[in-house]
């Protein structure tokens, strides 16, 4: 499970990937991954959709212990998960993310996993989260690290 890369035309004029997303990570489904109906259950979508969410945050230089020591916790408010296509063991698919500002303390990641045989969408989600300051609310702008972030995702110019 690394991150994956982007085949050369794949990338349009702005430096993003097709549909805006910025980062992706390719898997293979495991088989303790599915249930007695031989697709990957449900919440397991949930376990690989944060996979990739964090090696992009830390391939963009933002260490969550790091942040925790200082009193910094990113946490997940509200995770909205559409299934399309059912994923099989041994299926190789990728995790792709592409990051929103919701607001000045909200940030949502916008997700979608594809099966990489045909492409087909086996899910997509929107996980908005917001960085705490000692358990309260903190602006974006106001860590350095997730200024930095939004500036490497065209968030801000």
């Amino acid at each position: 499970m690394s991150g994956k890369p982007v085949a050369a035309g794949s990338i349009n004029a702005g430096g993003q990937k097709p549909s805006g997303f910025i980062h992706e990570l390719g898997f293979e489904v495991r088989d303790y991954e599915c249930d007695l109906q031989g697709i990957v259950n449900n919440a397991v979508y949930q376990h690989y959709l944060e996979h990739a969410r964090h090696k992009f945050l830390l391939q963009s230089g933002v260490d969550f212990a790091a942040l925790h020591e200082r009193g910094l916790d990113l946490v997940v408010t509200r995770a909205e998960l559409d299934y399309k296509t059912s994923l099989k063991s041994r299926d190789c698919f990728t995790a792709r993310l592409r990051l929103e500002r919701s607001g000045s303390l909200r940030f949502s990641f916008v997700q979608e996993i594809r099966r990489d045989s045909d492409s087909a969408l086996c899910a997509q989600a929107v996980i908005t989260g917001v960085c705490l300051d000692h358990g309260r609310p903190v602006r974006i702008q106001d860590v350095p690290e997730l200024n930095a972030l939004q500036l490497l995702s065209g968030l801000i110019k």
